[in-house]
């Protein structure tokens, strides 16, 4: 029993006896002296950080297999042996998050000679350019069926025995046709921009307009070029963030879509996110170590406080939480890897699904009486209805039917609506 002058003598529970990692061996070479530790007892030395970082990177594209050889898509990164050909995009969102003209300058200037070194095309488009876009952007696309009916191991065994080496001539003009400089913009556009984002009174509107409007310069890019798949940059810790704040901005019907690995919601253009098994730290170790070029851009939410937008203060409730408790990002990412869409029943009498304009995804709005969206409209209409709409007699009311006893009803209507 506990005893409130009881003197204690042993060890304290809550005492954290530290781990030394001073002079730790490598934990997969066992050789090795590691030179980082991504989780507790997770370390590593240097080259055996830099293989397991591609084979994770490898691994994620061989499991789903959605990328077929000799198919292009826009990639940040990439293995050494390629089998499909990438590309990269950049948009340049500075007129929404207010950079100046020099500024936006001088960071383009300096993403294009990164993007030079690299040898592949790529394209750096200005954020002012989607009011230029077609209206055919906002249409899903048709998929080529061919790529299916294609078994993976096929059109593996298919690209090595057609695979044909291109000479370095041949692959500058490749670079110099599809690249793209600073893309110019016109002046209505650029007041156009600034009209639309300063009508968006909180930043949690801006950043979520700001994310539709570079997926849909990403969409048109992909298309108009040719390019069947999009590869993201998002990883676990990125993901986590998005699925807890989606929820808050009530779209849980598009978490699949929006989290998974792959998002066929564009039809001909699909979304991959190879790195969605990456935490931030990963990147952030193999950016520093390897010494991978990088440009420092500021964004709606730099400088702004926990509490700015729904967005900011999931990622800070997130990041807050996985100092302490470590597997909080890995529990929230894989809770998204059990999510599917529901695809309903194909029927040649059935109507088309009803699709939202921005983000494409598939409108949830079936009026069930138990569902939360019919009490959405029910309080609606409830909250329209006027005092004086209260006030109005029922149809037959006499004034017999008053309480008043044959007085009759006054000129401010019944005394039974006026308590």
């Amino acid at each position: 029993m506990c005893e409130v002058e009881g003197d204690y003598n042993g060890l304290e529970c809550n005492q954290k006896i530290p781990v030394p990692t001073l002079n730790r061996k490598c934990m997969k070479c066992k050789e090795g002296a590691a030179v980082l530790i991504i989780r507790v007892n997770d370390a590593f030395c240097r080259a055996c950080f830099k293989e397991y970082f591609i084979h994770k990177f490898r691994a994620m594209l061989g499991k789903n297999r959605v990328i077929f050889p000799q198919e292009k898509g826009l990639s940040r990164e990439a293995p050494k042996k390629l089998r499909f050909m990438p590309g990269i995009i950049y948009i340049d969102d500075g007129g929404a998050c207010g950079r100046s003209a020099e500024e936006r300058q001088r960071s383009n200037a300096l993403l294009k000679s990164i993007f030079t070194e690299t040898g592949f095309p790529y394209f750096i488009v200005s954020l002012e350019q989607v009011f230029s876009l077609p209206a055919s952007v906002l249409v899903p696309g048709t998929s080529d069926p061919d790529p299916s009916n294609l078994s993976y191991k096929q059109a593996v065994d298919q690209y090595v025995k057609e695979k044909q080496t291109l000479t370095e001539e041949n692959v500058a003009s490749a670079v110099a046709q599809l690249s793209m400089g600073d893309s110019a913009y016109s002046p209505e556009h650029k007041l156009a921009l600034e009209r639309l984002f300063s009508s968006l009174k909180t930043l949690t509107a801006k950043e979520d307009m700001l994310q539709t409007l570079r997926q849909h310069l990403i969409l048109h890019i992909a298309r108009e070029n040719g390019y069947s798949k999009v590869m993201m940059g998002d990883s676990c810790s990125r993901l986590a963030v998005r699925l807890l704040s989606n929820i808050a901005l009530g779209r849980g019907a598009a978490l699949a879509s929006d989290t998974g690995f792959s998002d066929p919601r564009y039809g001909d253009v699909v979304i991959v996110r190879p790195m969605r098994d990456y935490s931030s730290k990963e990147i952030a170790f193999y950016s520093r170590m390897f010494n991978v070029p990088s440009v420092i851009i500021s964004g709606l939410d730099t400088k702004t406080h926990d509490k700015a937008s729904i967005q900011r203060l999931t990622e800070s409730f997130v990041t807050n939480l996985q100092s302490d408790f470590p597997s909080t990002v890995s529990t929230i990412y894989r809770t998204s890897e059990k999510l599917h869409t529901v695809m309903p029943p194909q029927s040649q009498s059935a109507e088309p699904a009803s699709k939202c304009l921005l983000c494409l995804c598939t409108l949830d709005t079936k009026e069930d009486k138990a569902s939360a969206f019919h009490a959405t409209l029910v309080s609606e209409q409830l909250s329209q209805i006027k005092l004086q709409d209260l006030s109005l007699d029922a149809p037959g009311q006499s004034a017999e039917q008053c309480c008043t006893e044959g007085q009759g009803c006054g000129p401010g209507g019944c005394c039974s609506s006026n308590r």
